[in-house]
């Protein structure tokens, strides 16, 4: 039987808050704190103030490959790596903390958009832990990208010195670009009605 402290509890409660205001899913929640599951699933109602999600947690390495999406795991690994590394902090804390400010380099891009969720965030650490992915050094910029563990990586060059020829273009900004010709090409046809 697990000795169970006042404060220990406190502590764990606390995790459980911090991560379920970042969006964590039940799931990891469960496997992060000692807590049990009426009691997790309480305080994600009363933090949240709706029941947590449910189905299967997002489980592909292949996710944190593609372009937007390996910039954004390559910034939060390297930030949980230096944690690691240089401030004495490790597990939880240390994903709580990366997370953070991971959050906060997002946010102080102009239009910057969170594409890494607290949930994937911890499948990456797990991922690193199991080594199932690693950190490779980009030929041309010398950063450092996450990548699948065992394949060549020799002339391995980075998404944001070589992007894709559809880099940023989602459905939506293609939508808006085709919307905004629509409308200069409207304008513009009013415009000569009108000198005419």
């Amino acid at each position: 039987m697990v000795n169970k402290t006042v404060l220990g509890e406190a502590q764990q409660v606390k995790i459980a808050t911090e991560l379920i205001q970042m969006g964590a899913r039940l799931q990891v929640l469960q496997e992060e704190t000692m807590l049990s599951r009426e009691r997790l699933l309480k305080l994600y109602k009363e933090v949240k103030g709706e029941s947590p999600s449910k189905g299967m947690l997002p489980y592909s390495t292949d996710w944190f490959i593609s372009w937007q999406p390996n910039i954004h795991s390559s910034l939060f690994m390297g930030i949980h790596q230096f944690l690691l590394k240089n401030a004495g902090i490790d597990g939880v804390q240390a994903l709580i903390t990366a997370y953070r400010l991971y959050l906060d380099q997002v946010h102080d891009l102009e239009g910057g958009e969170v594409v890494l969720s607290i949930t994937r965030a911890w499948f990456l650490v797990r991922f690193f832990n199991a080594g199932m992915m690693q950190m490779v050094t980009c030929r041309e910029c010398d950063g450092h990208f996450v990548t699948h563990a065992n394949e060549l990586h020799a002339n391995y060059i980075c998404g944001i010195c070589h992007p894709p020829a559809r880099a940023g273009k989602t459905n939506a900004k293609v939508r808006i670009e085709q919307n905004e010709e629509a409308y200069m090409a409207h304008s513009e046809a009013a415009l000569a009605d009108r000198t005419d």
